[in-house]
């Protein structure tokens, strides 16, 4: 550092400047620290080290803020060219080694985690053991760059049209389910309005609002308003609930595939139950690919295409 009139850079040194340019492009300490893995006083006592050291204050802090001074503004720029330039060169190695390695940080819809990334990922960390994964399971609408994710999974009509999408497999089939026990006791809907005369079991969504349900029957499509005495925001309690024979739910078909063939659960409206967007992988393509990254969607894409059990018919 230039404190110690020296051109010799310490771990040390190349961590606190990492650090730097993790919160200066994140213009959060929050953010960074959950990106750099480290608690956010940690943080904020390296970025106060390096200012010390350099002998110039880097950040503007407020209660809610954060943004960089001019002299911030500048190096971080310079680290973001030197940085990008030593990524290459590892990218370049990497390249020579028979397999990947380092971590990939992801971020998964619940369904996604379910469908795909418990049933699929057994393959790629036995064929790749030197990738590592961080799983983050939220069904938010996440900007997977701001905060830190090399990759996210989502249904396609919700990616942002700016990233890089990879298809995950076919179409995918909704169904309303209710329990046997339910059904007996109320008299079941024959087209999708009757659904406003029963219990439902609504779904607040990751964007914050209630969903409303979705049926389609040849060219006739509806959408439905449903009502009911329930709300949740995990699909996984609302399954719960209609085996308990609280209501109705709406959700995937292969969630409650095994429920619905050992008659745990029996399909509402079937005829109208349709088939929407199929799941995508989508990452920023302004960026370099990380390590794995390639080879993950390789190998989800390879066991999907021989896992027919989560595509309609």
């Amino acid at each position: 550092m230039s404190a110690r009139h020296s051109t010799t850079l310490t771990r040390s040194d190349l961590a606190e400047l990492n650090a730097f340019l993790i919160t200066e492009e994140m213009r959060s300490f929050t953010k960074a620290a959950i990106a750099l893995g480290i608690t956010t006083s940690a943080l904020s006592h390296t970025i106060r080290n390096l200012e010390t050291r350099l002998g110039v204050r880097l950040l503007n802090r407020t209660s809610r803020t954060v943004s960089p001074t001019e002299a911030g503004a500048s190096l971080a720029l310079r680290l973001a060219m030197g940085f990008k330039e030593i990524a290459a060169a590892l990218e370049e190695i990497n390249r020579l080694r028979d397999t990947p390695v380092g971590k990939l940080r992801l971020n998964v819809l619940s369904d996604g985690a379910r469908l795909i990334i418990a049933r699929h990922l057994t393959r790629f960390i036995s064929k790749y053991p030197e990738v590592e994964l961080e799983i983050s399971v939220d069904d938010r609408m996440v900007d997977i760059i701001s905060e830190g994710f090399d990759a996210g999974i989502r249904f396609g009509g919700t990616v942002p049209e700016d990233l890089v999408a990879v298809r995950l497999g076919k179409e995918l089939r909704w169904v309303a389910v209710a329990s046997p026990r339910y059904l007996y006791q109320h008299t079941p809907p024959a087209v999708p309005e009757d659904l406003r005369l029963h219990e439902c079991i609504q779904l607040r969504t990751g964007q914050g609002v209630i969903y409303k349900w979705e049926f389609r029957k040849g060219n006739d499509y509806r959408v439905i308003d449903v009502k009911g005495q329930i709300c949740v925001s995990e699909t996984a309690l609302a399954i719960e609930l209609a085996l308990s024979g609280a209501g109705i739910a709406y959700c995937l078909e292969e969630r409650v595939r095994s429920y619905l063939y050992d008659g745990s659960l029996r399909a509402v409206l079937p005829d109208w139950a349709p088939v929407e967007d199929p799941m995508y992988l989508y990452y920023p393509g302004h960026r370099q690919v990380p390590q794995g990254l390639k080879e993950l969607i390789e190998v989800l894409r390879e066991e999907i295409d021989t896992d027919n059990s989560i595509y309609p018919e």
